[in-house]
């Protein structure tokens, strides 16, 4: 049965192994920092910093270093920024995102330029954009996993608080919680999260681990605890299925070319994100008094 789902090699790659680990410790990291960020408002947000990091990434490929401290960089750099210059109300905050939004893909734009102008390396540009677990160098895991731990554990201990400046940020403050300074250190973790994702599945595609798995998590889950359980197990189990997907990919006809697994991940956190609207239709039917055809068509006349 095994062989007919994975093709020859798949257990003894190291490159899929390496995929796996750090697949599954940012997919999970992102999963519970996208539940804060889908309850705090700031999805928006999530998604500027995941497109600075194509600013990030590119610019690091120009300079030559590991693209990963490129997006970790402009991420901080950017998340700082926006709390700087932006306020609490969410008005505010999406007017310094956007801000902040359109001077990182201006500078992207110089940056991927001047990079296929003067480098001879094919391809970067793609990984960039979309990512790819593959090429992941097994120097780097220490440091992806690191990182993903840091900003899972930084979320988990300020999770009381954030959840309360997240539903009245007046009466946390009343309550003496300094709620910029938790604003601020949650939009630094949530750079961190960005900049794991963009390593794995791109800068571009990055905001689809962050905001779906939580956002369908949201939908099915109740309370925050088991939100964040069900969004970390919908991230885990659609890297894994990309993964698998994408390493079969290589052996489909007639190319033999492989798919991307960034194409995997997206597509199936968004179709998990579709079926989760089927159970809120019916308990909205259900509420509403309606009868269902079934039983309409059982009730005596």
């Amino acid at each position: 049965m095994l062989r007919y789902l994975f093709e020859p090699g798949f257990f003894g790659s190291g490159p899929v192994h390496v995929a796996l680990a750090v697949g599954t410790v940012i997919a999970v990291t992102s999963a519970v920092v996208g539940v804060f960020t889908v309850t705090r408002g700031q999805s928006f947000a999530g998604h500027a910093l995941a497109d600075i990091g194509t600013t990030g990434g590119s610019g690091a490929f120009l300079i030559g270093i590991n693209q990963f401290w490129g997006y970790l960089a402009f991420g901080a750099g950017a998340a700082a920024i926006m709390e700087l210059i932006g306020i609490q109300r969410r008005r505010g905050r999406d007017v310094a995102t956007g801000v902040v939004l359109g001077a990182g893909l201006g500078l992207a734009a110089l940056f991927l330029y001047l990079g296929t102008q003067y480098s001879s390396t094919t391809g970067a540009s793609f990984t960039i954009l979309f990512g790819s677990m593959f090429v992941i160098t097994s120097s780097t895991v220490p440091i992806l996993i690191a990182s993903a731990l840091l900003a899972l554990v930084t979320v988990v201990v300020l999770a009381r608080v954030l959840l309360l400046t997240s539903l009245s940020p007046d009466i946390a403050a009343a309550r003496g919680v300094p709620v910029r300074a938790v604003g601020a250190v949650y939009l630094m973790a949530l750079a961190v999260s960005v900049a794991l994702s963009a390593v794995i599945i791109g800068a571009v595609l990055s905001t689809a681990l962050l905001i779906g798995p939580a956002a369908t998590a949201l939908r099915v889950a109740k309370g925050p605890v088991r939100a964040m359980v069900v969004a970390a197990g919908i991230g885990v189990a659609a890297t894994w299925l990309g993964i698998v997907l994408a390493y079969d990919s290589f052996y489909w006809p007639p190319a033999h070319r492989g798919w991307p697994v960034s194409f995997f991940v997206v597509t199936l956190i968004v179709g998990a994100y579709l079926v989760s609207y089927l159970r809120p239709q019916r308990e909205r039917r259900d509420a509403a008094g309606e009868t269902p055809d079934t039983e309409q068509v059982c009730s005596p006349a």
